[in-house]
């Protein structure tokens, strides 16, 4: 039996407030700083998102959003205790970062609770307020911004936070997958074992791993990675690939530089991506009717693990890279994802999309077209955060029909930048792709399209290349300018401005694009290197306007409820849990 002392007596204090929750639940929630001082859980239910703060301060905490993660321009709250009378502010920072209080009174307070070490503010929202000092909160990357110091909050005082603060990207309305996977279940490891990081920008390193051998039908149910402490800004990506069944153990315990030269002709027969994973993503769990096939002759044998270290410091890092993947036994209810036709009419259910970009990225969707019609997004991230690319699970699964065109759309602001930027390895290049999650498998390993590059050499004028061509980069014969010139270079070599950089990115959108999608075992579909015109959009999609609702202006629908405000002087020393449990 667990006992309280309580030298002191409880007070109790009554406020005009919203009911208090007692029994809400708060299924999601982050460690918001690096040493578990401030710990956010939040719900969100129809058009309401409720937030609970539990942070190792006596003094005010601020909790916001910021479109940068920066306190300039932010949406600000600040609350605490002060003498016991619970205060909770909605205020805003301009682009001074000065903090005000905002008209508009949006963030409402449910309970606050206080003892000597910990504060606990717990408050609700609308998701849309039609305040312009709030921020809407939609699936989008969300760049949460907090703050706590040890006195109360004055406003023109002098309590700055100073180190006490920081900034984390989550999604929430859409985060990841928090299921409990027994400790019992079978796992295993694949292990880079003392990777020793080049001094240079790019290092793709690959290496060789054998699926354990198993004597009947499972399924991976969870994969996650595990980093070398100290090592997380250093790993970008990684990618799991299937490799030819026709391979053996020699294979094994070698690794190499990607997409090189010297590298083993093995390495070429990893076609299929099985699993992504990209900086600041978590584990991630399959739905509970779908998992990962492994343990028959159809499944992955061999697999190839590349890993892209993003080392623009030139650190010299020894780096050790895992990646676990939990399996349970299947029921005979799986067994029916395995080996279905490539052409299956009634088309492949996705049920997660990764969308990746690197440092120029700043907004990215998936579109979904289907005879003229444009569909609902299949997944988009409107304030993408190279530093956070995680799995979107969507909603409902989307089903994908032969026929449907899927197109990936990336925009990027280089407006920091004075040289032409390139798609390429590098995070300094830039990459638009999409990874969706589906079932039933289909063989396919990988689809790829660029514009067309003759067409988007017309634009800067070039009249001929030299035929036929033989190698890449192919070399310009007319005009003069850029004679003998690669497509780089002509390029690069081009004066461009703002007005013509707009119209480039106008014209390359229409352009017809060279289609590239493969198979298994590296055999060709039919629209392998097929020129293809974007779809032609005769109904596009027309999202649902967001209707905006001030909960500010509800507070005449309130009746008056108690609030109580438990302060604790003392815990018995045995427990661990901060507050008492009323």
């Amino acid at each position: 039996m667990r006992c309280w002392r309580l030298p002191l007596l409880l007070l109790f204090f009554f406020w005009a407030m919203p009911p208090v929750p007692g029994g809400r639940h708060y299924p999601h929630s982050a460690v918001l700083d690096g040493s578990s001082r401030y710990r956010l859980s939040w719900a969100h239910q129809g058009d309401t998102i409720a937030f609970r703060l539990e942070v190792r301060t006596r003094g005010y905490v601020g909790f916001g959003f910021s479109s940068t993660g920066a306190m300039t321009s932010a949406d600000m709250v600040v609350g605490g205790l002060d003498r016991g009378k619970p205060y909770l502010q909605d205020c805003f920072t301009n682009a001074d970062r000065i903090l005000k209080k905002d008209s508009q009174q949006d963030y409402h307070l449910e309970y606050a609770m206080e003892n000597n070490t910990h504060t606990i503010l717990a408050f609700s929202r609308q998701l849309h307020t039609c305040d312009p000092n709030d921020k809407s909160l939609t699936e989008s990357t969300v760049r949460v911004i907090w703050a706590y110091h040890e006195k109360d909050f004055k406003y023109g005082g002098q309590n700055y936070h100073g180190s006490n603060r920081g900034t984390k990207s989550l999604r929430l309305l859409n985060p990841e997958k928090n299921a409990v996977i027994p400790s019992s279940l079978p796992y295993f490891d694949l292990a880079n074992q003392n990777v020793a990081i080049p001094e240079q920008d790019t290092t793709y390193w690959c290496q060789m791993f054998k699926i354990p051998i198993l004597h009947e039908k499972h399924h991976v149910i969870k994969v996650e990675p595990l980093i070398q402490k100290g090592h997380e800004s250093i790993v970008h990506h990684m990618l799991l690939y299937q490799c030819s069944s026709s391979l053996n153990d020699s294979v094994l315990d070698y690794g190499h530089e990607c997409y090189h030269p010297n590298m083993p002709d093995s390495f070429l027969t990893c076609q299929t991506v099985i699993f992504a994973w990209a900086i600041g993503g978590e584990g991630f769990i399959y739905p509970p009717h779908v998992g990962l096939s492994i343990g028959t002759a159809l499944d992955p044998q061999y697999v190839l693990m590349e890993v892209h270290y993003d080392n623009p410091s030139y650190l010299e890092v020894l780096g050790c890279k895992y990646k676990k993947s939990y399996m349970p036994s299947s029921p005979a209810s799986y067994h029916s994802l395995c080996a279905l036709d490539a052409e299956k009419p009634t088309g492949i259910h996705v049920f997660a999309v990764l969308l990746h970009a690197h440092l120029a990225g700043r907004a990215l969707r998936m579109r979904h077209f289907r005879k003229g019609s444009e569909l609902q997004l299949l997944a988009y991230d409107d304030e993408f955060d190279f530093n956070f690319q995680e799995f979107q699970y969507l909603k409902e699964e989307r089903t994908i029909l032969p026929g449907d065109n899927l197109v990936t759309e990336c925009h990027y602001s280089t407006l920091n930048r004075s040289d032409m930027t390139w798609g390429g390895f590098s995070t300094r290049n830039e990459m638009c792709l999409s990874y969706l999650v589906y079932y039933p498998k289909i063989n396919l390993t990988r689809c790829e399209s660029i514009p067309d590059l003759m067409e988007q050499l017309q634009f800067i004028g070039v009249k001929q290349i030299y035929r036929p061509v033989r190698t890449w980069p192919f070399i310009i014969k007319s005009p003069k300018q850029y004679k003998n010139l690669s497509f780089v270079d002509a390029m690069n070599k081009f004066k461009w401005s703002r007005e013509q950089g707009h119209s480039y990115n106008d014209y390359v959108l229409k352009l017809p694009l060279n289609v590239r999608c493969t198979k298994t075992e590296n055999a060709e579909w039919t629209i392998h290197g097929m020129m293809a015109l974007p779809p032609e959009i005769e109904r596009p999609y027309t999202a649902e306007p967001i209707i905006c609702s001030s909960s500010s202006r509800l507070n005449a629908n309130l009746f008056l409820t108690v609030l109580i405000v438990v302060h604790i002087s003392a815990i018995a020393s045995r427990n661990h849990e901060p507050f008492v449990q009323l």
